[in-house]
């Protein structure tokens, strides 16, 4: 692992921004010294400082600037793009892309900063406030467990490492078993969920920190995962293949979490999405379109986000790849023309959702789709052109809204959490847990569709169609946040349902084998971590 710097620059949240520019070389490749916990851990500032430490690796070239995203949100079935930035990790090849150890290099980054923390600002009993002192505990608790959580999803079982390098030198740690490693994910965020303050509490912190919902949610999630991951019968119907026609495919057990009790997890999962939904803290945007916009950040639904800030080091280029303005002329990167026909014609997220006009930085006037050019390719006296082919791309309008579309990196906003989740948790593990669609399961299903202008969820399905049923449905509202593939991994059916694809839309493979379903690890990993002989299977 990287030698650490607790930095003593602050995270980058809304009240701490004029401080930004101070903190562009925590984002340098530079080696830092660690900084002895007994000269620094001395006060509530210090304190601070430490767990902005911690938040400030999701800010690297290691996660959200770019590999995070680049390695889930570009391998799945609803995703295409230009060949010159899919052909890596779009196309099944992640060894590829330049960025395939950030996720490894950045999770441990954030779980050695955040372990440090715990181990120090126990320790001080002066000059600080015993809730502002317990929230930053809280806050450690929920980003290490956070952390474990990406890692056993992308790379199965790997090393726990609960005691800091000073504490423990012992670089050489055999990797724990998925179930153990889920444990301890589980006994994080449960710590962080008694710790943190919720979000509307005067010392929870700047938007952009773990709160109490957030630790609940996330609950809810890791109980989802474990439960869909160790269901061992059913079979789930997918959209796809290259008709784009209805395809049943039977589950498979994700490695690791076979012999739970399914059952009493999505219980779990129930019983902790509804904690969040009986809370009052969060709600859905009345207007879809609201999610998008700069003011919508950091609002009523959003219970997480990356946050960025223009002009200063923390920002992204998400925009610039995602949208159909772009400083390449147009993005590189869009939803398939077969998810885009999922969707009811009046249903927002693709009415307002996808750039339908639009003129690129080069000049040229696209319209999309071809198939409905009846409405879209003469607006307002003006003509826009679609070639039927390779014009047919769905543009998202998610990391549109930005300060200056016109430079390569800007302050889009990433969503890590939003409250549609919970309520579409809710609907699936009640679900599974009752052995058919609850009417409470239906309640919680239907909300995300009538806020999108689509119709109610036909009532009277079995499990599996209500499984099925949520399963697209997540794929509709949450498309390239980077859920879709997570969710067919953890339902078993990720090679099913690329490899009936084959050949994608703009010729992008979605062919993928065993080696697929886990990320390699780092050879600087297996190099110096001798406890580690073997790597992921065909890597």
């Amino acid at each position: 692992m990287r030698s650490i710097k607790i930095f003593s620059c602050s995270l980058l949240l809304p009240l701490l921004l004029l401080l930004a520019s101070s903190c562009k070389k925590a984002l340098e490749e530079t080696p830092y010294s660690f900084i002895s916990p007994n000269n620094f851990y001395t006060n509530e500032s210090d304190a601070k400082t430490a767990i902005n430490g911690v938040y400030n690796e999701l800010y690297s070239y290691d996660l959200y600037l770019q590999p995070m995203w680049n390695l889930t949100i570009l391998d799945d079935d609803h995703v295409s793009g230009v060949d010159w930035f899919m052909g890596t990790s779009g196309a099944g090849n992640p060894q590829g892309y330049w960025g395939v150890n950030g996720p490894w290099v950045g999770c441990y980054m954030i779980i050695a900063r955040a372990t440090t923390v715990l181990e120090n600002v126990a320790k001080i009993n002066q000059n600080i406030d015993p809730v502002i002192k317990k929230r930053i505990l809280g806050e450690a608790h929920f980003l290490r467990g956070w952390a474990y959580f990406q890692l056993v999803q992308l790379y199965g079982a790997i090393p726990l490492r609960l005691k800091s390098l000073s504490t423990d030198p012992n670089a050489n740690v055999p990797r724990s078993p998925v179930k153990d490693v889920y444990a301890a994910i589980i006994d994080e965020l449960q710590q962080a969920e008694t710790m943190l303050l919720p979000a509307a509490d005067t010392k929870a912190g700047e938007p952009g920190r773990a709160t109490r919902g957030l630790a609940k949610g996330m609950l809810a999630k890791v109980y989802l995962t474990m439960a869909s991951g160790s269901l061992a019968t059913g079979n789930v119907v997918v959209r796809g293949g290259t008709d784009n026609g209805y395809y049943t495919h039977a589950k498979n057990v994700v490695s690791g979490l076979e012999g739970l009790d399914s059952k009493a997890y999505f219980t779990l999962a129930k019983n902790k999405a509804l904690e969040v939904i009986e809370g009052g803290e969060y709600s859905l945007f009345t207007n879809w379109k609201d999610l998008w916009s700069v003011s919508g950040r950091n609002k009523q639904e959003h219970m997480w986000e990356l946050q960025s800030l223009a002009g200063s080091a923390f920002v992204n280029n998400l925009s610039i790849y995602f949208s159909a303005y772009s400083t390449f002329g147009r993005g590189a990167v869009w939803a398939t023309n077969n998810h885009y026909q999922d969707y009811e014609e009046a249903d927002k997220r693709v009415l307002d959702g996808v750039a339908h006009n639009y003129e690129t930085s080069t000049g040229v006037k696209y319209f999309y789709p071809s198939w409905q050019a009846a409405k879209y390719k003469v607006v307002g006296g003006v003509t826009y052109a679609n070639n039927g082919t390779t014009d047919d791309r769905s543009y998202i309008i998610k990391y549109a809204d930005v300060n200056d579309r016109t430079v390569a990196n800007s302050d889009a906003y990433f969503p890590l959490m939003r409250y549609a989740e919970i309520l579409l948790i809710y609907a699936e593990a009640a679900n599974e847990a009752n052995g058919s669609p609850t009417p409470e399961a239906y309640t919680q299903l239907n909300a995300v569709r009538s806020r999108a202008g689509a119709t109610a969820a036909t009532t009277g399905m079995s499990v599996e169609q209500f499984r099925s049923f949520v399963l697209a449905e997540r794929a509709r509202e949450f498309s390239l946040e980077g859920i879709r593939r997570f969710d067919l991994i953890r339902w078993g059916i990720y090679l099913q349902v690329m490899n009936r694809i084959s050949s994608g839309q703009n010729n992008i493979s979605k062919v993928r084998s065993l080696r697929n379903l886990l990320l390699p690890i780092p050879l600087s990993e297996m190099n110096s971590n001798q406890a580690i002989t073997i790597n992921n299977p065909g890597w």
